[in-house]
């Protein structure tokens, strides 16, 4: 058995190589940068209802789709683009989340001035306790909920507090490796 096979892991990250490898090479570690965090608000917002396993399956037809979650390209979509994704087998068909992540797109250009990555790390709390078991782990936080009704405020869809705080957690604004993870506390 490998050192890397002996890791203990948050419990979630066991049941598939693609949680593993998304566990400990991305999870819960500080992301930055427009396209990255639009890519990653925009795979939330698709896995809301879903398991997040299918979403990392589809990653990169999900990036292929939409022009690596170039802001700019995807708020230039129009009806046709909207079409071409609705029958792409490689992504996830929803018309509402298509047409949710075209008009974030267009809400990050026309909203938000001082840069997605700023708005969003702005909610980042500046204490969070890292949790004991899984069953520690919240679904929203105040700092989510705010998030979420700023982003809507905006003009942001698909953004409600759990998919913030989901998002918080994928990108390191919050450490929720529970404690007993060979992750935990090694991402800042």
């Amino acid at each position: 058995m490998t050192a890397d096979a002996e890791r203990v892991r948050c419990g979630w990250a066991t049941s598939a190589p693609e949680y593993v490898g998304y566990h400990d090479d991305e999870w819960g570690r500080p992301l930055h940068g427009e396209q990255a965090l639009f890519e990653r608000l925009t795979l939330e917002a698709f896995q809301s209802g879903l398991s997040w396993l299918i979403i990392l399956r589809k990653r990169t037809d999900f990036r292929r789709a939409f022009a690596e979650f170039d802001v700019d390209a995807v708020a230039s979509f129009g009806e046709a683009d909207a079409v071409r994704l609705l029958a792409d087998a490689g992504i996830v068909r929803n018309r509402a989340k298509v047409e949710a992540t075209i008009a974030n797109a267009r809400a990050v250009r026309a909203a938000v001035p001082e840069g997605l990555d700023a708005l969003l790390w702005s909610f980042a709390p500046a204490d969070h306790s890292r949790p004991a078991s899984l069953a520690d782990v919240p679904s929203t936080s105040p700092e989510s909920v705010a998030m979420a009704r700023e982003l809507k405020r905006r003009g942001l869809r698909f953004v409600g507090p759990t998919t913030a705080y989901a998002l918080m957690q994928a990108t390191g604004m919050v450490d929720d490796h529970v404690a007993t993870c060979w992750r935990a506390g090694t991402h800042r």
